[in-house]
């Protein structure tokens, strides 16, 4: 069964799947990511939002690896920011890498 892009990001967060007391902070933060996908031209035409934990990976692209990747890295970085700056720098250059590899991919 292929997984919900919420219960990823959860996970990726250490959140247990079955806590919905962020649910509505991670939202919002997941379709902040796909918003930025969109702006670089990756993925559908229209704007693609998750609204709940039915949403899977395969609804926005059947090819989503590194989607996971950059959304995880996203949403971490608004709703749960790194303390140290090296830190924050790393995930800033993957997350700028990864938006350049999918403009160009999808170019």
């Amino acid at each position: 069964m292929e997984e919900s892009i919420l219960a990823t990001v959860k996970r990726l967060l250490l959140i247990p799947e079955t806590d919905a007391f962020f649910d509505e902070t991670l939202l919002t933060a997941i379709n902040v990511a796909f918003f930025t996908l969109n702006q670089i031209g990756f993925g559908p035409s229209e704007i693609f939002i998750v609204r709940d934990a039915t949403t899977k990976w395969s609804d926005f692209s059947p090819d989503h690896e590194l989607i996971k990747t950059y959304v995880g890295l996203r949403v971490r970085l608004i709703v749960d920011p790194p303390t140290y700056s090296f830190v924050l720098d790393s995930y800033t250059k993957a997350i700028n890498e990864i938006e350049w590899r999918l403009n160009v991919q999808g170019e």
